[in-house]
């Protein structure tokens, strides 16, 4: 599951915009809009949300859910480490 929050902080460590993402994940920006505008956990259609999961994974972001390991614990979002020879 991902927040609606999650969503916008992750979109902005990767150095998105709506549009951006939208073009990468093949949804709509309206899709996005959304998605981002919806009030805590983001409701969709499955496929979209892969695509928009992929997306922020593709673009370095890694989300953490609840009871993921992480140093702060709790949600949100992390950069991942650069992959060797970047």
């Amino acid at each position: 599951m991902i927040t609606a929050a999650q969503m916008r902080a992750a979109r902005a460590l990767a150095g998105m915009d709506q549009k951006t993402l939208a073009e990468h994940a093949g949804v709509s920006l309206p899709t996005i809009q959304r998605m981002e505008a919806s009030e805590g956990v983001v409701r969709g259609v499955v496929d979209t949300l892969v695509k928009v999961v992929q997306a922020l994974d593709e673009a370095g972001v890694e989300l953490i859910g609840d009871n993921q390991p992480s140093g702060g614990g709790g949600r949100g979002v992390r950069l991942k480490n650069p992959p060797s020879g970047a």
